[in-house]
């Protein structure tokens, strides 16, 4: 499948929207989204993984370079909506020990639900 990506501001928080598998294939998208958005100085991101079925680990690896990319600028990257699958994965790599996981966008964000 082809991985789309939506980009909202929900200041001062940018958010990421993969639309689609997370792999090999569509990562160069997202990662070109997410340096675009440090480079804009946009350091707190949240990636909202709720339309991502699949994610390989070329996919976890442009997850993890965002993190390192946002905390080198003084920013962070919170996950949020992460279906089944992929939370399993996290699990599986032990990434959701490191990672900021919500349940939603608005409490990424830090808005009331």
């Amino acid at each position: 499948m082809n991985l789309g990506i939506d980009v909202q501001r929900r200041d001062p928080w940018v958010v990421l929207t993969p639309l689609g598998d997370l792999d090999m294939g569509s990562a160069p998208a997202v990662r070109q989204a997410i340096v675009g958005a440090i480079a804009a100085g946009d350091t707190r991101l949240v990636i909202d993984l709720g339309s991502v079925d699949f994610i390989d680990s070329v996919g976890l690896g442009v997850i993890i370079g965002a993190r390192r990319r946002a905390r080198s600028n003084g920013g962070d990257v919170v996950l949020a909506r992460l279906t089944e699958s992929t939370r399993q994965v996290f699990a599986l790599v032990e990434l959701d020990q490191i990672f900021d996981v919500t349940l939603d966008v608005d409490r990424a964000v830090g808005q009331p639900t």
